[in-house]
């Protein structure tokens, strides 16, 4: 089934907004990361995305701070900063090819973990190129999302201090839902006949 190519912004405006109905879990203990990816294996395939703290200036350089990995059920938000860097069962769990993991942008995400540690990430599918088949022109998850459902994502939490101590209730609605419509969008697309 082929889908309208692309969608301008004020269409989008007039949508309704779109929210993560799963459950969200702060990771920020080394003790609580196998239990978090032992489910999300079970549940694969995953959405995926990151979160940097926003530079606002030139001289500013922040480091990947939060990872998100959802399935439609929950969406575990892993505290980068607070782990100290990627823990090696997420390591292995980003590295191994068996679990499907969906992303958009993903060269992106890939040099800014990399930026935290070696890692050769594997198993990942990159919305930007498989939406293409399908008619979508579009590469923005959000104009992406509006095309398929109809509803809009805010982007109002994009330039949040993704470092703070606490993440409040909008961060992490924001964060899941950036992972959990890249595992919806790859759902829809290949539940098509």
């Amino acid at each position: 089934m082929n889908y309208f190519p692309s969608i301008t912004h004020e269409e989008i405006a007039d949508m309704p907004g779109e929210v993560f109905p799963g459950q969200i879990v702060v990771i920020d203990r080394l003790a609580d990361v196998k239990k978090a990816l032992a489910t999300l294996e079970a549940s694969a395939p995953v959405g995926f995305d990151t979160e940097t703290r926003p530079n606002f200036s030139k001289k500013d350089h922040h480091k990947v701070c939060l990872m998100q990995l959802s399935s439609n059920e929950v969406c575990y938000l892993f505290r980068l900063n607070q782990l100290r860097g990627i823990p090696g069962p997420l390591k292995a769990f980003l590295e191994n090819r068996e679990i499907t993991k969906i992303g958009l942008s993903l060269p992106d995400d890939f040099h800014a973990l990399r930026k935290l540690t070696p890692i050769e990430p594997d198993g990942f599918i990159d919305l930007q190129k498989f939406v293409q088949p399908f008619g979508i022109q579009e590469a923005g998850l959000r104009k992406i999302y509006a095309i398929l459902f109809g509803r809009k994502i805010s982007k109002r939490a994009q330039l949040s201090n993704w470092e703070a101590n606490t993440l409040t209730g909008s961060m992490q609605q924001y964060a899941a839902l950036d992972a959990w419509a890249c595992l919806r969008i790859y759902q829809q697309l290949t539940a098509q006949p």
